[in-house]
């Protein structure tokens, strides 16, 4: 895989399934719509980390800049 997120990218993902997980916790959002919040910040921090988007490959994009 190569690696087609920038740093800004995947920080931002970071701290948005950061955000996601303290509105779970302080029971702001709850039922099916936190689940699905939930599962999208699961993808949101696994991808940030691998520093690889699978919907971004299909596309073309790319937030990283190429060397």
């Amino acid at each position: 895989m190569i690696k087609n997120m920038g740093t800004l990218d995947r920080v931002l993902r970071i701290l948005i399934a950061i955000g996601i997980i303290i509105l779970y916790y302080n029971e702001i959002i709850s039922g099916t719509t936190a689940i699905i919040l939930l599962i999208i910040s699961v993808a949101f921090i696994i991808t940030s980390f691998i520093g690889f988007c699978p919907l971004y490959y299909p596309f073309g994009l790319r937030t990283r800049k190429v060397k």
